[in-house]
């Protein structure tokens, strides 16, 4: 498989109490199938495929206070060094590099808002091998309390090329890879700012948005399944949007991008 570029979202997993539950809501929402369980050996990691492809994977808690929750990696040719800069940066890791098999090298992270994410470095597993498509990833953002110094953490630990979009009804900036011209077309994730509308305790973290045809009816079918609505469909200009939890309690938002004209 190819590789990602260096700093790109290139993997999502989340971390569930029950991950047979968690099969049967993802695999009647989004029409995932699965692959065998991994096994306690490798935390019994379930891989999930649309249309035969990899899009992500359901991990069974190891500790009951780890939180459910979805979880982004950004792809390293360097973990070891990736994880230093995250360091001096101000960062911290929450997990040093480590060998998962033949697979890759994975490490998490912190920033200075508190927000977790991952890094992985490929060995014979690359990634999502679909993506922007419906029933896979296609975008992530982190929330904080902090955006000076998270834009300052993220732009130099990994070279992102930050935009601030204006008009928008909060806080909002896109980064692009390192090098590329900002905007739009080269964006690979956001920073959105935790305001008095969250509440008090939300910590700073990452939002994990999957592709959908109807974002109403995915909505609808969540609910049916005993999920619940963080945030209601919303039309913005890059599509209709909401926030859900899964049954188990992990969040992840919904996109259905604008029919083309």
């Amino acid at each position: 498989m190819a590789a990602f570029a260096e700093g790109t979202p290139c993997w999502v997993d989340v971390s569930l109490p029950d991950v047979q539950a968690g099969k049967r809501f993802y695999g009647e929402l989004f029409g995932w199938t699965f692959g065998a369980d991994g096994g306690a050996a490798y935390g019994h990691y379930t891989n999930a495929f649309s249309d035969g492809k990899r899009v992500a994977a359901l991990a069974a808690k190891q500790d009951g206070r780890m939180p459910t929750a979805w979880g982004v990696y950004f792809a390293t040719s360097d973990a070891a060094a990736l994880s230093a800069r995250i360091k001096e940066a101000g960062g911290g890791m929450v997990m040093d590099p480590a060998p998962v098999g033949p697979y890759g090298t994975m490490a998490q992270g912190v920033d200075p808002g508190g927000a977790v994410f991952g890094l992985w470095q490929q060995g014979a597993f690359s990634g999502f091998e679909k993506q922007s498509e419906p029933g896979s990833f296609c975008w992530t953002e982190v929330y904080t309390r902090d955006k000076e110094s998270v834009d300052l953490f993220y732009e130099s630990v990994f070279g992102f090329v930050g935009k601030d979009l204006p008009g928008e009804p909060a806080d909002y900036r896109t980064w692009s890879p390192k090098g590329s011209e900002p905007g739009s077309d080269t964006a690979i994730g956001g920073r959105s700012v935790i305001t008095d509308a969250f509440p008090k305790e939300m910590p700073g973290h990452f939002l994990v948005y999957f592709s959908v045809a109807d974002c109403d009816e995915t909505v609808a079918d969540a609910v049916r399944m005993g999920g619940r609505v963080r945030e209601s469909a919303a039309d913005t200009p890059y599509g209709r949007i909401a926030v859900v939890a899964d049954n188990q309690g992990a969040v992840f938002a919904l996109l259905a991008e604008p029919a083309a004209a």
